[in-house]
């Protein structure tokens, strides 16, 4: 049996849907959602935010934030992120939001995160890693929607200690609003 025949795409045996299944050994390609962990993280009453060095979107504007890495707890992925991007340690805080992206086959886990100094710099991924006031944020500029998100999510909890993170899907979204 050639190489390009092993696998096949097909619904196993007490599946609901087609995986990529091995015809010699029965191993099922299970292809699941990514995680993307990331922060919203302060230094006093400033806020940190990047920007793209990188596409997609390239030359916007976010929050650190990345792809969770194997072997690493969400928290230490978001600290990883902080550091990669904005070359800033932080303090890992409580989860704010829980952010869905079906179409991408994403989950956007966002933590609150408190800066341990103000330094902070462009890291490979980045263009730019600055401290801002609220009332600058380029939000015409923002890479994504769960930027967008975490970001208002962050400011209706803001001062506040203890609170359920906040939960969205973007199919619940209205995209002209």
């Amino acid at each position: 049996m050639s190489h390009e025949h092993l696998f096949e795409k097909r619904i196993p045996d007490g599946e609901d849907r087609e995986r990529l299944v091995c015809n010699s050994c029965g191993f099922i390609n299970y292809v699941n959602p990514k995680l993307i962990v990331g922060a919203v993280c302060t230094w006093e009453d400033k806020l940190l935010i990047c920007k793209r060095a990188i596409e997609p979107r390239h030359g916007y504007w976010t929050i650190p934030a990345g792809f969770m890495e194997e072997e690493e707890s969400t928290e230490e992925g978001a600290k990883r992120e902080v550091c990669e991007e904005a070359l800033a340690d932080v303090e890992i805080g409580c989860l704010l939001g829980v952010y869905n992206v079906p179409r991408l086959s994403q989950v956007h886990l966002i933590y609150r995160a408190t800066l341990k100094s103000p330094d902070c710099g462009a890291g490979p991924e980045s263009l730019d890693a600055k401290l801002i006031d609220w009332d600058e944020i380029p939000w015409d500029q923002l890479a994504f929607p769960s930027v967008y998100w975490a970001l208002k999510h962050h400011q209706e909890v803001e001062g506040i200690e203890k609170f359920a993170p906040f939960t969205l899907s973007a199919a619940q979204v209205d995209w002209n609003s």
